[in-house]
């Protein structure tokens, strides 16, 4: 769909389209943590009884009992900030959602679907401490397991479609012949699924490890401390080098489909036979073609290949890129290192250089997480779905998004405020305590 001067100047004159965008990515990068957790979490909650079942030992019992009622409040947290981000889709994009809504509709309803069947577990596992034989009990939680990996798929699947839109035909403006399983299955959602949950399960396990680390450093390096972190780093290393491959393959993708993006990515200005593989201030002649083809002197499309007004920004999409990919690195030296101390000496390491390994590796695996849905939501600018409807013709045109926005900001950093104090009451609650609770 083409921009026409009436439209530019409508979100000019406005000024609603960069709030839009703002409060739009603000949301997503709020509700994106909170996703990856709702994935990951249950995981290592399920191996802690797990293990409880196979020893007998209660300290595992221990740590499972207190994850599920962290995971309960992040839950709950995300059930409503997801909620949010799915509204703001056809309020802040009616022009988007009233074009696609048939096309896309598909994915969003199995989600829903998947996320009252994650309740309705989740509350059967949080009740049924006391009330279930142990093995039941740990049999309640695998749907949760399983209904938040496939709510994690089916969202991402849209997010793929506006990345590489099939399954409709456009004529004059009007979309008829609808596929929605077509839609939901296009050539993107394979690798950026994948991508999205692999980096689910990294960054739960290091942020479980970066806190259980944290502990450690302030003289905490109990069993129970020490068996926590360790399934936070087993997660997390154990993920980290199949996200390097997963990443590579997702690199791919998007230079079959998007080379637009992928020149932004890695910063290729030109067009080019031995494109340069850009890496911050250094350049590796010929690298990016020979990654991409196979041959350091394939040709790579740069920015120049499309006109000015059909380019990303792509200061912001190559700084996100490299932010990425450098703390994916960062976080496979970290597996690696402690891959190798297992071998060595059957233990992880115990000194405090490790430690503050942990504590950091948390914090930047979700900074990369953050970097890599900048990439993808940037890198695809102007376009809202790639190459049949731009940003600027699917924003609302109702005044006071930008006051909208402020508001949200102020309800979310009360929101976010109020987790992290009621998640460190639960941090602070002695374990006899909660147990007599769930008897009660």
């Amino acid at each position: 769909m083409p921009v026409t001067p009436l439209t530019m100047v409508a979100a000019v004159e406005s000024g609603e389209l960069l709030a839009a965008r703002s409060q739009m990515a603000f949301t997503l990068g709020f509700h994106i943590i909170f996703a990856c957790l709702g994935v990951g979490l249950p995981v290592v909650m399920l191996v802690a009884e797990r293990m409880f079942l196979r020893t007998g030992d209660e300290s595992w019992r221990q740590l499972a009992r207190r994850w599920s009622r962290a995971f309960a409040v992040l839950f709950a947290v995300g059930a409503v900030s997801g909620t949010v981000v799915s509204f703001e889709m056809g309020l802040l994009w009616p022009g988007f959602m009233g074009t696609f809504g048939s096309v896309i509709g598909l994915p969003f309803t199995l989600e829903g679907f998947a996320f009252f069947l994650e309740a309705i577990f989740l509350g059967i596992y949080l009740y049924g401490w006391e009330r279930l034989s142990p093995r039941a009990h740990w049999w309640s939680g695998m749907p949760i397991v399983v209904a938040g990996v496939a709510s994690a798929w089916f969202v991402v699947t849209a997010n793929a479609w506006m990345n590489h839109p099939q399954g409709f035909t456009l004529v004059d403006g009007r979309v008829v012949d609808v596929s929605p399983v077509r839609a939901m299955l296009n050539p993107a959602t394979w690798s950026q699924t994948t991508h999205m949950i692999v980096a689910a399960y990294m960054v739960t396990g290091f942020l479980v490890a970066a806190v259980y680390a944290g502990a450690a450093l302030r003289g905490g390096n109990s069993t129970y401390v020490r068996r926590a972190m360790a399934l936070g780093i087993v997660m997390g290393a154990a993920f980290a080098p199949i996200q390097v491959v997963v990443g590579d393959w997702s690199a791919r993708v998007v230079a079959n489909s998007q080379p637009v993006k992928f020149a932004a990515m890695e910063g290729i200005v030109v067009t080019e036979a031995g494109a340069a593989l850009r890496i911050g201030p250094f350049a590796i002649p010929g690298g990016a073609s020979l990654l991409l083809h196979g041959d350091c002197h394939a040709v790579i499309p740069g920015l120049d290949a499309v006109p000015e007004s059909e380019r990303p920004p792509d200061a912001i999409v190559h700084a996100g890129f490299l932010v990425m990919v450098g703390i994916g690195f960062g976080l496979l030296f970290i597996a690696l290192w402690s891959g190798w101390s297992w071998w060595r000496h059957r233990r992880l390491p115990e000194h405090r250089a490790y430690w503050w390994a942990l504590v950091a590796a948390g914090p930047a695996a979700v900074l990369a997480l953050e970097a890599g849905w900048v990439v993808t939501e940037v890198g695809r600018q102007p376009w809202i779905a790639q190459g049949v409807m731009r940003t600027i013709d699917a924003v609302t045109s109702a005044p006071g998004v930008s006051w909208v926005f402020v508001a949200v900001v102020g309800v979310y950093a009360v929101l976010a405020t109020s987790t992290v104090v009621v998640l460190r009451i639960l941090a602070k609650r002695p374990i006899e305590a909660e147990e007599k609770a769930d008897v009660g």
